[in-house]
C-alpha cells in the first residue's frame, strides 16, 4: 500500500467525485539535481522491471511481434493481443523472445556447391548487412563458413564456395548457452559460432556482435530476462488455460488476463488457477478494475500486477454505453491504496499528454499502458493510410464492432465470446484513425523525457519516490485553460505536444 498524505489529503477532500488528469496538476518541489540525473526505472508486475515505466496495449491495432519487439528493445514491455488464433499467438511471442538472444535460430546458409556470385547476388537482392555464412554440404552438414576476409580475398566470383570458405572451423553442440558461446568466442577470437546437431547440421549460429552486446549490456536500455531475451507479456481471456500453456511454452514473461470487467468470478478463478498450476514460472496480471474493491479481490487471488481501467481510452464507449467507470485519477488512487506494496498498478487508459504520465504516477500507478498513442507509430499493426496529403494511423477499441467481428478474443473481453450473429453484439468501442507520429522510439523518447523533467519539478530522484512526495492539486476549468497554450495561432507543431 501507497502512503502519500499529501495525495490523501486531496482525494478524501473530493470523496464521491472521480477525477482523471485534466483536474489535477503537479506541484513544484524542491530539487538539488538535474532532470538527468534522475531514473525512470519502475515495475510491471511482481517481478518484471521496467527500464521506462510504458507498457502497449493488448490491442489487434497497437501491439503485435513488431511493436513488442519494439518497446522491449526501449526498455518497456508489450501486451500482444489476443485477437487471433493460439497457434499464431504463440508464434508472435516466440518472434519477441528469440529477436535479440544472440542467437540465430535459422541462419543464412549455402550449398558449397553454389559460386560466389550466387551468393552475393543473393545478399544484395536480400539487402543482407553482414557478410558471414554457414556453409553446408549435399546431405545438409556444415562444411565451413564464409567470413567477410574470405570475401574480401577471393578475385573470382565464378569459384565454388567450398574453394573459398573456411574449411577449418569451431563449432559448438545445440544447446551451448550464451555465456558458453561468449567464452568461446573471446577464447578463440571468431566472430561466428555455428552450432551443430548430432548428425552435423547446422543448429543455429552465435553472432559475436549480438552476443558481446546482450553480455557486456551495450543495449542497457533493453528489457531483457535472465537469458537476455526481450521481455513479452500476452493477453487470455477467463479460463482460457490452453492459450495459456501455449505462450508459456513459448516463452512468454506475463500472462495478462484482459477483460472489460476485472472485478469478476472467471477472472478471480482464473488467477488463482494459473498460479497454482504455474508457480512462480510466468507472473499473472489481471483487469481492469476501477475500485479499491476489485483491485484487492484480484491481489488477494495472487495476481502479480492489477490493470486499472474502465472507459478512459479515447476508443472505449463503456461510460456512455453503459453508464460505469470510474474516472482514471481516482481509479488509481483507490485501486493502489488496497493492494500490498509489492503489487504494482497499470494505469490502463486515458494518458492524452506526456504529462498524465507522472500525475498516474503519483496517484499510485507503477506503469501506463498505451493505445492510441502507440497504435499512430510505424509499429504498430494499424492500417496506414493517406488523407489529404496527411498519413494516419487507423485505430479501434477491442470493444469496436469491427473488432468484435474480427476476433473471439475481442468479443471474450466483453463477455460476448458466443455470440455469432454481428448485428446481435452490443460495442463498447469505436474504430477511427490518429495522426502518424513516427516510430515508437521517437514518441516514447519524448515520453520518457517528460517524466524525467517532472520528477525534476517534483524533488523526487525515482518513480517509488515521485509516488510517496509527489503533490497533487485540483485544477478548475479556467486552471485547465491557462495550462495549455492560449492567446495565440499555432504555426508549427511541437513533437510532444497536440491539441485536445
Amino acid at each position: 500500500m501507497i502512503v502519500n498524505e499529501k495525495v490523501d489529503e486531496l482525494m478524501q477532500s473530493t470523496k464521491l467525485q472521480g477525477l482523471t488528469f485534466d483536474d489535477v496538476t503537479l506541484v513544484t518541489q524542491y530539487a538539488d539535481f538535474l532532470p538527468e540525473e534522475t531514473s525512470i526505472k519502475s515495475k510491471f508486475s511482481r517481478n518484471i522491471g521496467l527500464n521506462i515505466p510504458f507498457v502497449s496495449a493488448a490491442m489487434d491495432t497497437v501491439t503485435g511481434p513488431s511493436m513488442a519487439i519494439a518497446i522491449a528493445r526501449l526498455g518497456g514491455i508489450g501486451v500482444i493481443h489476443k485477437n487471433m488464433d493460439i497457434a499464431l499467438h504463440a508464434e508472435a511471442v516466440k518472434k519477441v523472445k528469440l529477436h535479440s538472444n544472440g542467437l540465430i535460430q535459422d541462419p543464412v546458409s549455402f550449398q558449397e556447391s553454389q559460386t560466389v556470385e550466387e551468393l552475393l547476388n543473393y545478399k544484395d537482392e536480400k539487402r543482407l548487412p553482414f557478410s558471414g555464412f554457414p556453409i553446408v554440404d549435399a546431405n545438409g552438414r556444415v562444411a565451413g563458413i564464409l567470413t567477410a576476409k574470405d570475401l574480401k580475398f577471393c578475385n573470382d566470383s565464378r569459384l565454388k564456395l567450398k574453394d573459398v570458405m573456411t574449411s577449418s572451423i569451431l563449432t559448438a553442440n545445440e544447446g551451448t548457452t550464451l555465456e558458453d558461446a561468449y567464452k568461446i568466442m573471446i577464447d578463440k577470437k571468431i566472430g561466428k559460432l555455428p552450432l551443430l546437431c548430432e548428425n552435423g547440421s547446422l543448429a543455429g549460429l552465435y553472432s559475436f556482435h549480438d552476443v558481446n552486446a546482450l553480455i557486456t549490456g551495450t543495449s542497457k536500455l533493453e528489457n531483457l530476462d535472465s537469458k537476455y531475451q526481450l521481455r513479452c507479456a500476452a493477453a487470455i481471456s477467463p479460463y482460457d488455460f490452453g492459450r495459456a500453456e501455449a505462450l508459456i511454452n513459448a516463452g512468454v514473461d506475463a500472462i495478462v488476463i484482459d477483460t472489460a470487467h476485472g472485478h469478476s468470478k472467471g477472472v478471480i478463478e482464473t488467477v488463482k488457477e494459473l498460479k497454482a498450476g504455474m508457480g512462480s514460472s510466468v507472473d499473472v496480471i489481471a483487469g481492469n478494475v476501477g475500485t479499491a474493491v476489485g483491485a484487492k479481490a484480484l491481489a488477494d487471488a495472487g495476481a502479480d500486477a492489477v490493470k486499472v481501467g474502465i472507459g478512459p481510452g479515447s476508443i472505449c464507449t463503456t461510460r456512455v454505453v453503459c453508464g460505469v467507470g470510474v474516472p482514471q485519477i481516482t481509479a488509481v488512487y483507490e485501486a493502489s491504496r488496497a493492494v500490498p506494496s509489492d503489487v504494482p498498478i497499470i494505469a490502463d487508459g486515458g494518458i492524452k499528454q506526456s504529462g498524465d504520465v507522472p500525475k498516474a504516477i503519483t496517484s499510485g500507478a507503477s506503469s501506463v499502458m498505451m493505445g492510441g498513442l502507440l497504435a499512430a507509430t510505424e509499429e504498430s499493426p494499424g492500417e496506414k493510410i493517406m488523407m489529404q496529403g496527411r498519413r494516419f494511423v487507423v485505430y479501434r477499441g477491442m470493444g469496436s464492432l469491427e473488432a468484435m467481428k474480427s476476433g473471439k478474443g475481442s468479443r471474450e473481453r466483453y463477455s460476448q465470446g458466443d455470440v455469432e450473429d454481428s448485428s446481435q453484439l452490443i460495442p463498447q468501442g469505436v474504430e477511427g484513425r490518429v495522426p502518424y507520429r513516427g516510430t515508437a522510439g521517437s514518441v516514447l523518447h519524448q515520453f520518457a523525457g517528460s517524466l524525467k523533467f517532472s520528477l525534476g519539478y517534483c524533488g523526487a530522484k525515482t518513480v517509488p519516490e515521485l509516488q510517496q512526495k509527489g503533490i497533487l492539486y485540483r485544477v478548475t476549468p479556467s486552471g485547465l485553460r491557462e495550462a495549455h497554450p492560449h492567446d495565440i495561432q499555432m504555426v508549427k507543431d511541437a513533437p510532444n505536444y497536440r491539441t485536445v
